[in-house]
Order: C-alpha cells, then structure tokens, then sequence
C-alpha cells in the first residue's frame, strides 16, 4: 500500500519535470507557467517551504492549470451524454424510431468508453500519456461531427459507439495522469476537485443543451460539442506535457497487458470496490437514462425544467463531493465514508420504488424529485472513494487500473440504461428497480469483497 502523504514532488521536497523525473540538481523554475512541466499541488497543499515567491506563484499557476485540463478530460463524457439528454424526445420524433431505440445511443456511447479504456489504458502504460491522448480526442472530434449529420437511428448509434471509443481517452488517461502524480489522501482530495471541476458539466450542460434546442435541433447539439472537443484537444496539445517516465513505462505487448489486469482483477480487494463502483455508476446511469422521460413524459414538465431539476441534483452531487474532499478526507476512513454513502443510495432508490410504484398513492414531481436529488448527492460519496481506494493499490499500472475501472462503470452502466425503459414511457418503476438492484449489489460487493473491518487497524491516516 502507498503511503498517505500528499504529492510524490510534496515528500521530497522537489518539483518534478513533465516526465515525472527527479530535479534535485536543475533550477527551481521561475518562467513559463503554461506547460505542466512541475508537479501540480492539489488545491489544499501550499509550495514546498523555501521556494522563492515566483517559483511558489509559478507552482500554484501549474496546480491550477492542470487541475483545469484533466478536469476538461473528465468533464467531456457527461458533457457529451447530458447536453444530449433534452433531445431524446425530439430525436424519437426527428428519426421516427422508438424511445427504446434512440436510448440505444446512449448505450453505444456508454459501450464505446468502456472498450476504449481496455484498449487506451494499457496503450498509455506503454507509450505515455500524451500521445494516445491527442488521437483519442481527434478521433473523438471527428466523430462527433458525423453525429450531427447521421439520417438515421442506427447510423446515429454507430456514431456514437465511435465517439465514446475515441472519447475514452480523456477518461482512462485522466484518471491515470492523478495516480503517476498522487499518493493516499492527496488522490483521494484531487478526485473530489475533479468532482468539483467535471460536475459543472452535468450542471450547464442539460442547460445548453436545452437553449441549443431554442435555437435549432438536436443537430445543433452535436455541433457544440465539436467545438468543444477541438477546443480541449488543443488545450491538451499545448500544456499537458508527459507524467509517465520512460523507465516506468511497460515495454510489452498484448500479452503483457492481458497479465497485468489478470494481476489486478486477481487483488480481491481491488476487484470490490472496481465492481462497488460500477454498480454505484449504474444507479447514476439508470437516472441519466430514464430522467428525460420520467420528468418530461410522466410528469409533463418542459425541457427547461428538467434542466433545470437535472442541475440542482448535479449541484447536490458536487456539494457532497466537496464536503468529502475538503471536510471528511484525511479525518475519517475512506471506507466510512464509503459505506454511509452506498447506505444513503440504498435508502433513496428504496423510497423512489415505493413512490413510483404507488404505494404511497398517487405522488407529483416534487418527492420523485427529492429522492432522486438524495441519491445524486450521496454519488458524491461513493464515486470519489472507490476510485481512490483501487488505484491506490496500483503503482505501476495505474493506467490499465484505471481502464479496469472505467470499463467496468460503463459496462454495468450501458446494460442498465435499456433496462429502464423496458416497459415503455408511461411509468417509472423501472428506473427505480434497476437503482434498487444496483445499489444493494454494490454494498454486497463492499462487504463481501473489500471487507473494510479486517482492514481498519491497517490502514493509517484515514486510509
């Protein structure tokens, strides 16, 4: 297990290079902020003492600036699936298909980030983050323009199987730039600031895509999301320098890939809280998949208004998020933390089944609206932390962890999202028993798997 003190340059006392190597010997830069080539300090950690004031300024300046880009990297594939979500009706209407059918574009999103991570990750342990970065995002680029051109539902799932492939890069490379950066509570701190950074996405983008559809169709949607996607590749082409080391690169091929994740799936631990967090994002995904329908269709209400109602759960979930970060990291077990909030899941898709399933007779949007903003904010408990506590059980392959354990999110997240609309637009039961099934699945998984209690007297610091 890595220890639990703050950056790898923090307990050194020295900055790194954009390759992560040591710079005991080299000047303290004091120029160029605009390239990551220092070792970027979470938010809550202050430069080491003694560096001159624009060495600290310029440390600071890169913290931040990285913080941003692998923020932007995290925050693309909610911004791709949520700025979309208004336009599900419209684009049943537009290509004269199924509800069914058009949420099979989610699916195939969903599918495609999940592949992509098992192809992506191990390819970035070999060859560095940097490069399977850049053609991820032109890929993803470019499809994203098809999308806006397809005439026809399938043609429009295949595009979006192809934008989630290509756009899996941000995702799995994301995750991996933190783990060749962080150690212990400082990971755990820097995903509840990528939390906060990525969950303004979910926040405006159900928004815009709402003022989109003002303006033009869901063509349109497409549209913006291609200028966002040329704007962050470039911000990556410009200031994310490399993290991965060539001497702490992998040199094999498939086969040495395939041996590294047998080896992490074999780690019980890793694996529970792999699949704890995949069952967690599936009750996430089963929300995303069902809300524009439930919302819109059930209860009548107005694109604007499901943005709006979609926002305030985002801003639950990043409140939540942060209240872990900066309140309960580092003073109380991740693992505490962990279990109270797959606790509070469980109790809210609970209350929602009962709801909509009208046990409690006939109920309006306002308590399906309380309990789904409930299990939102708790996300901002679980999502964080199970994160941290697999990837802190790998140190030399983070990149194929970190495909492992967005493979298995978006896996169990595409075979939920159909799921929630198997019996048709008029009633939301349901969503609520996939969230249900889910969520009690993944605290059998805790449990079971990564058995916390045998681990407690172990782990110091909170972790």
């Amino acid at each position: 297990m890595p220890d639990s003190g703050g950056s790898r340059a923090q307990r050194a006392h020295i900055p790194t290079t954009g390759t992560g190597t040591r710079a005991d010997d080299r000047q303290i830069p004091h120029g160029d902020a605009g390239a990551l080539s220092v070792d970027p300090a979470a938010p809550q950690v202050t430069a080491p003492a003694g560096l001159p004031g624009p060495a600290a300024k310029t440390a600071r300046r890169t913290g931040l600036l990285v913080t941003m880009v692998l923020g932007g990297l995290t925050a693309l594939p909610p911004l791709s699936m949520d700025m979309y979500l208004p336009a599900l009706p419209a684009v049943t209407d537009s290509l004269s298909a199924p509800a069914a059918t058009i949420q099979l574009t989610l699916t195939a999103c969903l599918a495609g980030m999940a592949l992509g991570q098992l192809v992506v990750g191990p390819m970035s342990d070999r060859w560095g983050r940097r490069k399977p970065l850049l053609l991820g995002m032109v890929v993803y680029v470019l499809a994203t323009a098809i999308c806006a051109l397809a005439p026809t539902a399938e043609l429009l799932i295949g595009f979006r199987l192809l934008q989630g492939l290509a756009g899996a890069a941000g995702i799995v490379i994301a995750r991996a730039v933190v783990r060749d950066l962080y150690d212990g509570v400082e990971m755990a701190r820097f995903f509840s600031t990528l939390m906060l950074i990525s969950g303004v996405a979910p926040v405006i983008a159900p928004v815009i895509g709402g003022q989109v559809l003002r303006i033009t169709d869901w063509r349109g949607i497409f549209v913006v999301l291609t200028v966002v996607g040329i704007v962050l590749t470039l911000v990556v082409w410009k200031w994310l320098h490399e993290t991965l080391p060539p001497a702490d690169r992998h040199t094999g091929g498939v086969a040495e890939a395939l041996r590294t994740m047998r080896g992490l799936l074999a780690d019980r631990v890793f694996t529970g809280y792999m699949v704890a967090g995949g069952l967690a994002f599936a009750v996430l995904f089963a929300y995303i998949a069902a809300s524009p329908f439930v919302v819109q269709e059930i209860y009548g209400a107005s694109p604007q208004t499901f943005s709006l109602l979609f926002g305030i759960n985002s801003i639950g979930l990043i409140t939540v998020g942060q209240i872990n970060g900066k309140l309960l990291v580092g003073r109380v077990s991740l693992d505490k933390v962990l279990g109270f909030g797959l606790a509070v899941i469980v109790l809210a898709a609970v209350a929602l089944l009962l709801m909509t399933a009208g046990v409690f007779g006939e109920v309006g949007l306002v308590p399906v609206a309380a309990g789904l903003f409930v299990l939102m904010s708790a996300m901002g408990l679980a999502m964080p932390n199970t994160n941290a506590q697999a990837l802190m059980r790998t140190k030399h392959a983070a990149g194929s962890a970190s495909a492992l354990l967005g493979t298995s999110s978006f896996l169990i997240g595409a075979v939920a999202s159909p799921l929630v609309g198997i019996a048709g637009e008029d009633t939301a039961v349901p969503m609520a028993v996939v969230q249900v099934v889910c969520a009690v699945a993944a605290v059998a998984c805790f449990l079971l798997l990564c058995r916390p209690w045998q681990r407690a007297g172990r782990e110091a610091g909170g972790l």
